[in-house]
């Protein structure tokens, strides 16, 4: 039996860094449709915060449990990605994958490598998606670069970059939903036809959800 989902809404949930409780206090919250509605996640689970293992077991649950969900990659879990190949491991450390480590039980291990993950984590990191696109919108990690088509983007930029697109009025035919800049602590960022939905969490501040096509507004 096939969904009808002329109605379908997106819960577009920001960067959780390792906040399990926020996460599950917000989704409990959410009025999610099942076989209607879609979560999307922005990217960054990892890094910062105490739990990030129980953040990936947490939403690779959510698809069977509650909801289609669509996963996108953020720069830290690139940076997760490169560490365990044996790449910038000092940046990983410095950008918070100390308690990533911790989370897995694998601080103090010199060597480190996908197999000492949680079942089926190495391969959560590894199908993360760039980017979502879906009527009106485009949902991406940190933005895009102005004057580039999508299918064009760099996936750097897709998960890096900040102010030249959070400054830049230019206007790629859909509003675009992005984490990565914090630029509060409780409101997200509303610019033309863009809005940032990272409101640091991992910081003291809100994790956010944002419901499209309505706009309306979840925090925890």
């Amino acid at each position: 039996m096939t969904s009808d989902r002329t109605d379908e809404r997106i819960f577009a949930v920001g960067d959780i860094h390792g906040c399990l409780d926020h996460l599950r206090q917000l989704i409990a919250m959410l009025p999610i449709r099942k076989g209607k509605d879609r979560l999307v996640f922005i990217g960054d689970y990892i890094d910062r915060g105490f739990d990030s293992r129980g953040v990936v077991d947490y939403v690779r649950c959510l698809q069977e449990d509650l909801c289609e969900t669509v996963f996108l990659m953020g720069n830290h879990e690139q940076m997760f990605l490169d560490f365990l190949e044996g790449r910038n491991a000092e940046m990983f450390l410095y950008n918070g994958g100390l308690e990533t480590l911790v989370s897995y039980g694998l601080h103090g291990r010199k060597d480190v490598s996908p197999a000492d993950l949680s079942p089926g984590h190495f391969a959560f990191f590894q199908n993360l998606r760039p980017y979502y696109e879906k009527d009106d919108f485009i949902l991406v990690h940190a933005g895009l670069r102005p004057g580039i088509p999508l299918s064009e983007q760099s996936l750097d930029d897709l998960l890096w970059i900040r102010f030249d697109f959070i400054k830049s009025d230019y206007d790629f035919g859909k509003t675009v939903i992005f984490g990565h800049t914090p630029l509060s602590k409780t409101t997200p960022f509303y610019g033309a036809k863009k809005v940032g939905i990272d409101t640091g969490a991992v910081y003291g501040g809100r994790l956010t959800c944002l419901e499209l096509p309505s706009m309306r507004l979840y925090q925890v």
